[in-house]
């Protein structure tokens, strides 16, 4: 695949990043995409090893090494072809996608693997421009009417499929646009929304109906979940009125930190903190935006929402921003031997943490300190981990100031009211209960009502969202029709 010799020949390219400075000043995307010629010479990289690893280190099954070659002899059209036959919306993944394929890589053994993401970031871009991403309506109609609740990746991926098998398909989405977690939860500067309203016009035009604003079930009572809906639908009267209902809604129920001073004003998670300034940057006006400026900021939880608070605390103007890691500092490179050809444990620093952050690890808050009901301060203490469990070293307490702080955690289920409206069954971690493999994959133990994504597997990336969603909008339709020509 690419050039017998490109590995040897080329060295690996990363995409750049505009200047710190200029894209603090604003909330656009600042990466730099690779242009055709250094695309084709990251395609000229890729090996002909034989055994593609980077086919089942990819969640959606990309084919791709097909793409790297494609794209080195310049046969881009074909490439964008290859790339959507496995992933409805590469211009997601290409941007904000972990590339687990490039851990996968068989070049990454004992050198730095191809750029696989950059190369399928540079193709879907090229296919936009060009105008080769078309609308794909189904030329017969089965008179099947699906609800799909949820319009994030596994959502739309799933709607997308559906309609392109004729089946009459409704998204109901709860906030007041399309893209769930894609939308609310990922900053602009990380993926420009433009990019999700393209696909939704596609999706339209294909015979998608989209219902922005309506609430399907409830949130429960004191929920901190983002809401903007308008209406309310109760789960009886979806099923009523739809042949099949598709549950794919986020996890975003978050995970709190009930330790002392925790009912203190300016500490909030960061799912309440990360939608407001999507939507304002949208054009909306909010009142008693959640604003970082002039504070010093403390985000508890080392993962990416983590990051994304970072960046965006930045932005605001953040006097200070420090991010706690309750695990140790991991190790600055791989073991790849032993690891390879799965996700590695080492350091990760993005580029929200490059642009001003103090960084803390293996660090625990003890307790939140206040004054006049307003946090002021963090207590902490360091931790060591011994037989697998956490231990606070003595004497390392100390108080950080603190203005603000973000509780990026990660999240622990979907929302459970929407659930038990439906009657659907959880499993141990309050998940939607539904097998993947067999008869009956992805559907709940209620009749006519499926389940996908995060609402099925819990917190996870994009791209295995959408790898969820095209594979439940198969069952879906061999639900509907005894059989289904969609990919598994």
């Amino acid at each position: 695949m690419g050039k017998v010799t490109g590995f040897m020949e080329y060295e690996r390219l990363e995409e750049g990043y505009e200047p710190v400075p200029a894209r603090l000043k604003n909330y656009k995307e600042f990466v730099i995409a690779l242009s055709s010629d250094q695309a084709k010479q990251q395609g000229a990289r890729c090996m002909d090893c034989g055994t593609p690893f980077c086919n089942n280190g990819c969640p959606v099954n990309n084919i791709i090494p097909d793409f790297n070659d494609l794209v080195y002899r310049g046969d881009w059209q074909n490439a964008i072809t290859v790339l959507h036959s496995t992933n409805n919306f590469p211009e997601f993944t290409g941007r904000i996608c972990p590339a687990p394929c490039e851990a996968a890589c068989t070049l990454n053994v004992n050198d730095d693997a191809v750029g696989i993401k950059s190369i399928e970031h540079a193709i879907i871009d090229r296919a936009w421009l060009e105008g080769w991403v078309k609308p794909q309506p189904a030329a017969v109609k089965t008179g099947k009417r699906v609800a799909v609740v949820g319009s994030g990746p596994a959502g739309l991926a799933a709607a997308q499929q559906l309609a392109r098998v004729g089946h009459e398909v409704t998204v109901f989405e709860k906030n007041d646009r399309v893209g769930g977690l894609l939308r609310y939860g990922i900053p602009d500067f990380k993926m420009e929304k433009s990019h999700i309203d393209r696909r939704v016009q596609q999706m339209e035009a294909e015979g998608v109906v989209f219902r922005t604003g309506v609430l399907v079930a409830s949130l429960g009572e004191g929920s901190k979940v983002t809401n903007w809906a308008k209406e309310t639908v109760g789960a009886e009267e979806l099923k009523a009125q739809f042949d099949v209902v598709l549950l794919c809604g986020g996890a975003e129920q978050s995970r709190d930190l009930p330790v002392p001073g925790r009912d203190l004003a300016g500490i909030h998670f960061a799912m309440e903190f990360l939608p407001q300034q999507n939507k304002v940057n949208a054009g909306d006006k909010l009142k008693g935006q959640l604003r970082a400026e002039g504070k010093h900021v403390i985000v508890i939880g080392g993962g990416d929402t983590g990051s994304d608070c970072v960046g965006t605390s930045n932005r605001h103007g953040a006097k200070s921003v420090t991010q706690f890691e309750l695990m140790p500092r991991p190790p600055e490179e791989e073991d790849r031997p032993l690891t390879w050809p799965y996700w590695p444990y080492k350091l990760r620093t993005s580029s929200s943490h490059e642009e001003g952050c103090e960084r803390e690890f293996a660090i625990a808050t003890k307790e939140f300190i206040g004054e006049k009901g307003k946090v002021t301060g963090v207590k902490t203490v360091r931790v060591e981990w011994q037989g697998g469990k956490m231990v606070e070293v003595p004497g390392s307490e100390q108080v950080l100031k603190a203005d603000l702080v973000l509780l990026a955690m990660g999240f622990v289920s979907p929302v459970s009211p929407v659930l038990e409206a439906f009657g659907v069954g959880k499993d141990a971690r309050g998940n939607a209960k539904a097998s993947t493999e067999a008869q009956g994959a992805y559907a709940t133990n209620i009749d006519k009502v499926f389940a996908a994504g995060d609402m099925r597997r819990g917190q996870s990336l994009v791209v295995w969202a959408i790898r969820e969603g095209r594979q439940a909008a198969r069952a879906v339709d061999e639900y509907l029709m005894g059989s289904s020509v969609l990919p598994r």
